[in-house]
């Protein structure tokens, strides 16, 4: 039988003192005898989520199951007890099972053309006509999400460029949505996100080509942006390997030169942003409060940076946070991350499942 636990603190995203008992792996707010004690004049968080991280990617592209899980353990240490895979080339259900790892939903594997992504990772389709079909086998497979690839490099134009035509994205995206899945895009440039977003999609992944008007268009149909700011802090060394591609390597190097702007205007116009690492290849795993600082730094408040991967990210996500009879996923912190996001880099605790990590 586990050992009961108790805090007492700040609660987040409340901010009203209280006290939580664990007990069977939940949370209650109901005493529990000969609890042991995880601190006094804490702060209780909502374990932290990493909204587009990918446990089975390496630099060298897939990795073994073993790898993947050592990732994860990575990512658990730094505080991130959700994780959205969003787009996996290897099957990490086996470390679903796993009460020692991150909760894990997956997206299945990014739909792409032939070659027109990195080699490796995603489902290649021969033909565009393909992408409702090969949507409806990822809604079916996986956990409410399907990943899409919206644009990447064409060598042939020497530049990125949409994918998939409107009129298929439109069908592919009502194909997710009625096998109850939400979907989400890559999408790095501009030429693609006219057509994206008139498909009714649910989310783009970095979205560094947004306009000010197509803002107000996500934030008025409530489509989420994740960022993943780390990432794009790779552009410009992508830029310098793109010799053979001169308007490639400038576009590049102009979406990097705007994503700040980008954001705060995103976050200015109520669009929901969430913070995601693209952990996996060019990321190392664990860096999620690197995010967290990065939006910060292009204009959320402390607290709508913490919030944007932990209890608001759950709350879009359909995970609870510290809530009566939820999993106890949380951490316990000596200071208050809303006044320095820093503290967030050195939990005093990482509880999760109602097992002290830390």
């Amino acid at each position: 039988m586990s050992t009961a636990l108790h805090a007492a603190g700040v609660i987040l995203p409340g901010g009203e003192p209280g006290e939580l008992w664990i007990t069977g792996g939940r949370i209650s707010f109901e005493p529990v005898p000969d609890a042991e004690s995880l601190g006094r004049d804490v702060f209780l968080v909502p374990g932290l989520v990493d909204a587009h991280c990918h446990p089975g990617i390496g630099v060298g592209g897939p990795v073994s199951l073993d790898e993947a899980a050592e990732q994860a353990i990575t990512d658990r240490n730094a505080g991130t007890l959700l994780i959205r895979d969003c787009g996996l080339p290897i099957d990490v259900r086996p470390l679903q099972q796993r009460a020692d790892l991150p909760t894990i939903i997956r997206a299945g594997r990014h739909l792409a053309l032939t070659k027109r992504y990195i080699p490796g990772l995603g489902l290649e389709l021969d033909d565009p006509a393909q992408l409702p079909e090969a949507v409806a086998e990822q809604a079916r497979d996986g956990d409410g999400w399907v990943k899409l690839v919206g644009d990447w490099i064409d060598r042939g134009v020497g530049d990125l460029a949409p994918l998939w035509p409107d009129d298929v994205l439109a069908e592919a995206v009502k194909v997710a949505h009625d096998h109850g899945a939400r979907v989400t895009a890559h999408v790095f440039g501009e030429a693609a996100l006219p057509g994206l977003i008139a498909s009714g999609i649910d989310c783009l992944e970095h979205g560094t080509g947004l306009s000010a008007d197509q803002l107000a268009e996500l934030a008025r149909h409530d489509v989420a942006l994740v960022p993943t700011l780390i990432n794009i802090e790779n552009f410009p060394g992508i830029a310098d390997k793109a010799g053979k591609y001169p308007a490639y390597a400038a576009h590049m190097r102009a979406l990097h030169a705007g994503v700040g702007e980008m954001v705060a205007t995103a976050i200015e116009a109520g669009v929901r942003v969430f913070a995601g690492s693209d952990a996996g290849g060019m990321v190392e795993h664990g860096r999620l409060v690197d995010e967290i600082e990065a939006l910060h730094r292009a204009g959320m408040t402390r607290e709508q940076a913490l919030a944007s991967a932990s209890w608001a990210a759950r709350d879009w996500l359909g995970h609870p946070g510290i809530a009566d009879g939820a999993p106890a996923d949380l951490l316990v912190y000596p200071g208050d991350p809303r006044e320095d996001l820093g503290v967030l880099r050195h939990p005093s605790h990482i509880v999760l499942g109602g097992v002290v990590h830390t």
